[in-house]
């Protein structure tokens, strides 16, 4: 239907500039919306607003011109000026009706679209360094990370999803020592504990399995532990090999996967590191001071210069991150969206300095960041801090465990990435109407529900007799559900666009709001056999929409609750 608004309107357009209203050079981009308020019609334009100064005239003058200028559509029943010059239209009731046969003839493909015309998409998320459990922000990550590339591949895109790790370093050498020490025999009480050891349970677990000899075997690596607790760089490997694969249990457990895995030490191992700190020189983008080695990425916006080496040696953090963005950039990803805490905030600026000093015609701007902002656990409306096992945080697997995997990828999903969010685990743990997340998949399970009632009277749906009687859907609370199911493919095509996939978490909650209201103002299982099919078929469109954007959320849609 919006669809349809647009091309009369367009057409619209030509005819008054053909008679001269409106400029021939004038190129508006023509905004269609659904009303809020259905008393104000099925859609909206402010087509009139937006081209009222180059018509010289004013914006309810220039609706009139244009509603007269509009063909004939029998899918409008009629058009209103609203306010300063909105043009309201009213869809006529059958062709509200068509998109409930649509969905129907498109069943799972419907809201796909093929926008992204096969365009390589690379996202890299979660990116955890293997030194304890997962925790919520990452689990935050995991859930809005995967839910954008279902997004992308939705709409056409290739996409790629990468997980980046560092497997030595500080931390990991922290890990090494607090494993040895637990492989001694020490606890965290013990005088001799590294000062920055890790303190969780799961250092236990490690160390026992080392000890006996085990073999791990993550997605990207296998260690067999040498039980030597005096090898250190035995214990090294092994515990990163542990805690990648527990890593990896608890990803699969929450619906992700990962395409390729990425280490920053095969930055150092390769020289790509070294490689682009010459370059840098080399381009002049770099000066030396206090006895270490600067980036000028204030000539590419940044707030100050920024210390690539230090008097020590080693470099600083974002080096090895701009040798990796070259890397990605290499292979031949020309969008690249990392999805990350918003504590690297102050990374993005100097990333993308780097990347444009290199001077390789990495555009300005790349690469897309997703930041997400801290999750806080509550219980009881007290907030939850402490994981036995992780020692100093809730686990992704605490929630799993608590909640199921549906509720927590839906809840840390559901919110823009850029707002806090309050995970409440009683609410997610609730079978209520203010859990979302039930109140969705009761949704469909309701539908679900009405089609084994009628298979047991007897009166299963007819598709034929559907489709012939679809016009009979004409009830306020019936068109406002086939309203909201024809929003859908556009709604996908936007959270795509704008990297949102809580958009697609809201038009779930509106559509199960509508349904519910729809359902429980008129009755489906009536005599009238036209009718009741009718009904039928829109029970089925929007359990197959609901279906569709919960796999776009990854989460499941029950048929019995």
């Amino acid at each position: 239907m919006k669809e349809t608004i647009t091309q009369l309107l367009d057409a619209a357009v030509a005819t008054l500039k053909s008679e001269g209203v409106i400029p021939a050079d004038v190129a508006p981009s023509i905004k269609v919306d659904p009303t809020r308020d259905k008393a104000h019609g099925d859609y909206a334009s402010n087509l009139a607003l937006m081209l009222a100064k180059p018509a010289g005239c004013k914006p309810r003058e220039l609706a009139d011109r244009l509603i007269a200028a509009l063909p004939a559509n029998e899918a409008i029943r009629r058009t209103e000026i609203a306010g300063p010059g909105f043009i309201n239209f009213f869809a006529a009731t059958d062709a509200i009706a068509g998109i409930v046969s649509r969905i129907l003839d498109e069943g799972d493909t419907f809201g796909r679209s093929l926008i992204g015309a096969g365009e390589k998409v690379q996202v890299e998320f979660v990116s955890a360094n293997p030194t304890g459990p997962l925790h919520v922000g990452h689990g935050r990550g995991a859930a809005i990370g995967d839910c954008l590339c279902r997004l992308l591949e939705a709409t056409g895109f290739d996409v790629t999803r990468e997980f980046y790790y560092n497997d030595a370093g500080a931390q990991i050498n922290n890990l090494m020592r607090s494993v040895k020490a637990r492989a001694d025999g020490l606890t965290p009480d013990d005088e001799s504990w590294p000062e920055d050891g890790y303190r969780g349970d799961y250092i236990i677990d490690v160390a026992q399995s080392y000890l006996a000899g085990d073999t791990v075997i993550a997605d990207d690596r296998k260690v067999t532990a040498k039980a030597d607790p005096e090898d250190v760089d035995a214990i090294r490997d092994f515990a990163v090999a542990y805690l990648r694969r527990e890593q990896d249990l608890d990803l699969k457990a929450f619906g992700v996967e990962f395409d390729v895995y990425f280490l920053e030490s095969s930055l150092y191992a390769q020289g790509r590191v070294e490689e682009t700190v010459k370059q840098l020189i080399a381009n002049g983008h770099t000066y030396e001071a206090d006895g270490a080695l600067w980036l000028r990425t204030t000539d590419f916006g940044d707030d100050k210069d920024r210390v690539m080496r230090k008097s020590d040696g080693d470099y600083t953090y974002f080096v090895p991150d701009v040798a990796y963005h070259r890397d990605k950039w290499q292979r031949g990803f020309t969008t690249v969206i990392d999805e990350q805490g918003a504590d690297h905030h102050s990374t993005v600026t100097r990333v993308r300095a780097g990347l444009q000093a290199l001077g390789v015609g990495i555009p300005e701007g790349w690469p897309d960041y997703v930041l997400h902002q801290m999750v806080l656990v509550t219980r009881s409306g007290v907030e939850v801090k402490l994981s036995k096992r992780a020692g100093s945080y809730v686990t992704l697997r605490d929630l799993i465990d608590e909640v199921g995997r549906d509720a927590t990828r839906y809840f840390l999903a559901a919110r823009r990435a850029d707002s806090q969010l309050t995970f409440d685990i009683d609410l997610a743990r609730s079978q209520t109407n203010e859990n979302p997340v039930y109140y969705i998949q009761y949704a469909h399970a309701r539908v679900c529900s009405v089609l084994r009632k009628a298979e047991s009277e007897a009166r299963a749906f007819d598709h034929a007799i559907a489709m012939a009687n679809l016009e009979r859907l004409d009830t306020d609370q019936e068109k406002a559900l086939m309203n909201r199911l024809a929003r859908y493919p556009d709604t996908v095509e936007r959270a795509a666009r704008s990297r949102e996939p809580h958009q697609i978490a809201q038009f779930l909650t509106d559509l199960a709001s509508d349904f519910h209201t729809c359902y429980n103002a008129q009755k489906v299982m009536v005599d009238d056999a036209e009718l009741r099919n009718a009904r039928l078929a829109l029970g089925l469109a929007t359990r197959q929409v609901i279906g569709n954007g919960l796999t776009l959320l990854g989460v499941s849609a029950p048929e019995e609750m």
